[in-house]
């Protein structure tokens, strides 16, 4: 569990947006799992995005929590593997998997205005855990909750990364980020100026 803090306009956002494939540096090079994600074409990006052969699955949670308010939570947590045309039976079972595993599983049936920002951030990372990602990218996830709730989204990171072997890399202006964190990377101008460890073992 990685998290890089910065001042607003650092590049926090520009470094995962690069990292997830969502966009192109305009020099350099980003090297994922062996491959140069600068030169891959725009469907060799959705494929890693979503459905990669080499089973490095990136899973996105952001700010806004982007749920589709006339759908029901399960249904929500469906929508990336109807994408994915994964068959309706696996698609029950895995959404409900992965609404129990943020704590939500008796609220598979309700829809997200009937939620609070807490839940609506849990909906969020159980829809980005449904197609089964090696890594989440989490950007700012705890800025529009109150610092209990915002905790509450941080122990479940770790908890996901502890049980299920889950890399998340985060973005966050939340202290309380590096509580949990195993290593912290303050960002300056679009350059890492500060590594901290903080000694866990993940």
């Amino acid at each position: 569990m990685m998290a890089i803090i910065g001042a607003s306009g650092s590049g926090k956002s520009s470094l995962l947006n690069i990292i997830g494939g969502l966009d192109r540096p305009s020099a350099g090079q980003i090297t994922v799992n062996g491959r140069n994600l600068l030169k891959a074409p725009d469907r060799e990006l959705e494929d890693y995005r979503l459905h990669d052969i080499r089973q490095l699955y990136i899973g996105f949670v952001f700010q806004a929590f982007s749920l589709i308010p006339t759908l029901s939570a399960q249904e929500n947590v469906e929508m990336t593997l109807r994408i994915l045309q994964v068959s309706p039976a696996e698609r029950r079972r895995r959404a409900a998997y992965c609404l129990s595993l943020v704590g939500l599983g008796r609220w598979a049936d309700h829809r997200p205005f009937e939620m609070s920002g807490g839940q609506q951030q849990r909906l969020s990372i159980a829809r980005a855990l449904a197609h089964g990602p090696a890594m989440l990218i989490a950007d700012e996830p705890t800025s529009d909750l109150d610092s209990e709730t915002g905790r509450q989204i941080l122990q479940l990171f770790a908890q996901l990364v502890e049980e299920e072997g889950i890399t998340v890399l985060m973005a966050s202006h939340d202290p309380a980020s590096d509580d949990f964190a195993t290593e912290v990377y303050e960002l300056q101008d679009g350059s890492i100026a500060n590594r901290v460890s903080n000694g866990r073992s993940n």
